[in-house]
């Protein structure tokens, strides 16, 4: 009677037992999809449309049954290398279900990433490239394309010929490495009659950091009556742009050389309004963070993913910014989905 009973017992357990791990599976099958998004920074309109991008996917993504939680943190400063690994260290050792990473170093973030994708969190890169083929997928402009854009309007409004100066960004970063490439070549191949007087300057990651160094490489090219002795500039990112237009505006020089830029900002578009700048080329930073969650949530369903995605760029000129098409890249509604 006693084995008897013994058995009954250990059937009941059994089903008790199956019953649980059936439901735990069907919790499994319903968790949260808890994507790390990581910026280069936090402080520039950029990685707020980023942001922006990424939460508008989150929504989209609840809306359709997923439970998706987007988790945004990145360093305060674009040149914090070792900021940027422990944040990607830190999720990996929290277990996120996937990275969306926008890494400042292509080199710096290899082993990080590498690590992340050992323990089975795919990445996917935004923005800016990484040496390495770890990543789920590339999504970004094609910067090399962007820079030749810039070099392209640059050279029409010199009408082919002039001194140009372009202030780089800093070491490292792989997008605006490829942009300022992109403009050397385009002028290189297409203008004999314009020459680089000078394109090895960097303006490192923060405004004042660039503005100091765009007053640096001004100050040799100022002529005796006030001007310059160059007649176009090109700045690859937005925080090299603004602090150029700055040293432009305190020397009384703005508008009175040709100036393009990369990106976009509040300031960046008065200067475009009022002729301060003659062309931005712009990105699509919204639809890049938007793409970034959507891509890495479809890797996680057992989707196909494309390895590399073109977020496009074009070009604001005074005369077309007011175009509707021009007007959402210029000035992108991130507050619509960040509540500022």
């Amino acid at each position: 009677m006693k084995k008897v009973i013994a058995a009954i017992v250990l059937v009941a357990l059994a089903v008790v037992f199956a019953s649980v791990g059936c439901k735990q599976k069907e919790e499994d099958s319903t968790d949260t999809y808890r994507i790390a998004v990581i910026p280069k920074g936090t402080t520039h309109v950029f990685w707020k449309s980023i942001h922006a991008g990424a939460v508008k996917a989150q929504q989209e993504l609840k809306e359709s049954g997923l439970n998706v939680e987007v988790i945004w943190k990145g360093p305060l400063k674009e040149d914090d290398r070792e900021s940027q690994i422990r944040v990607v260290e830190d999720f990996v050792t929290r277990g996120v279900t996937g990275i969306v990473l926008a890494p400042l170093d292509d080199a710096a973030l290899r082993m990080p990433v590498k690590d992340a994708v050992d323990n089975g969190i795919p990445v996917v890169i935004i923005d800016s490239g990484l040496k390495s083929d770890d990543y789920t997928s590339f999504i970004a402009t094609d910067n090399y394309i962007g820079g030749r854009k810039g070099g392209e309007r640059l050279a029409e409004i010199l009408g082919g010929k002039g001194k140009v100066i372009m202030l780089r960004y800093q070491e490292g970063s792989a997008s605006t490495m490829n942009r300022e490439q992109g403009f050397l070549d385009v002028l290189k191949e297409k203008y004999p009659d314009i020459e680089v007087v000078s394109a090895n300057q960097y303006g490192g990651a923060t405004t004042e950091s660039a503005y100091q160094a765009s007053e640096n490489l001004l100050a040799p090219l100022r002529t005796a009556d006030g001007g310059l002795t160059i007649d176009g500039i090109f700045c690859p990112n937005e925080s090299t742009a603004f602090a150029m237009l700055r040293a432009l505006e305190d020397s009384d020089l703005a508008g009175k050389v040709k100036y393009v830029g990369f990106d976009s900002s509040d300031r960046l578009v008065q200067g475009l309004r009022k002729g301060q700048i003659h062309g931005l080329v712009l990105q699509d930073p919204i639809n890049m963070g938007y793409l970034g969650v959507k891509t890495v949530v479809a890797h996680l369903q057992g989707q196909k993913v494309e390895k590399l995605i073109d977020t496009g760029s074009a070009v604001a000129t005074p005369e077309n910014m007011d175009d509707p098409k021009m007007k959402n890249l210029l000035e992108p509604d991130f507050k619509k989905w960040l509540n500022e």
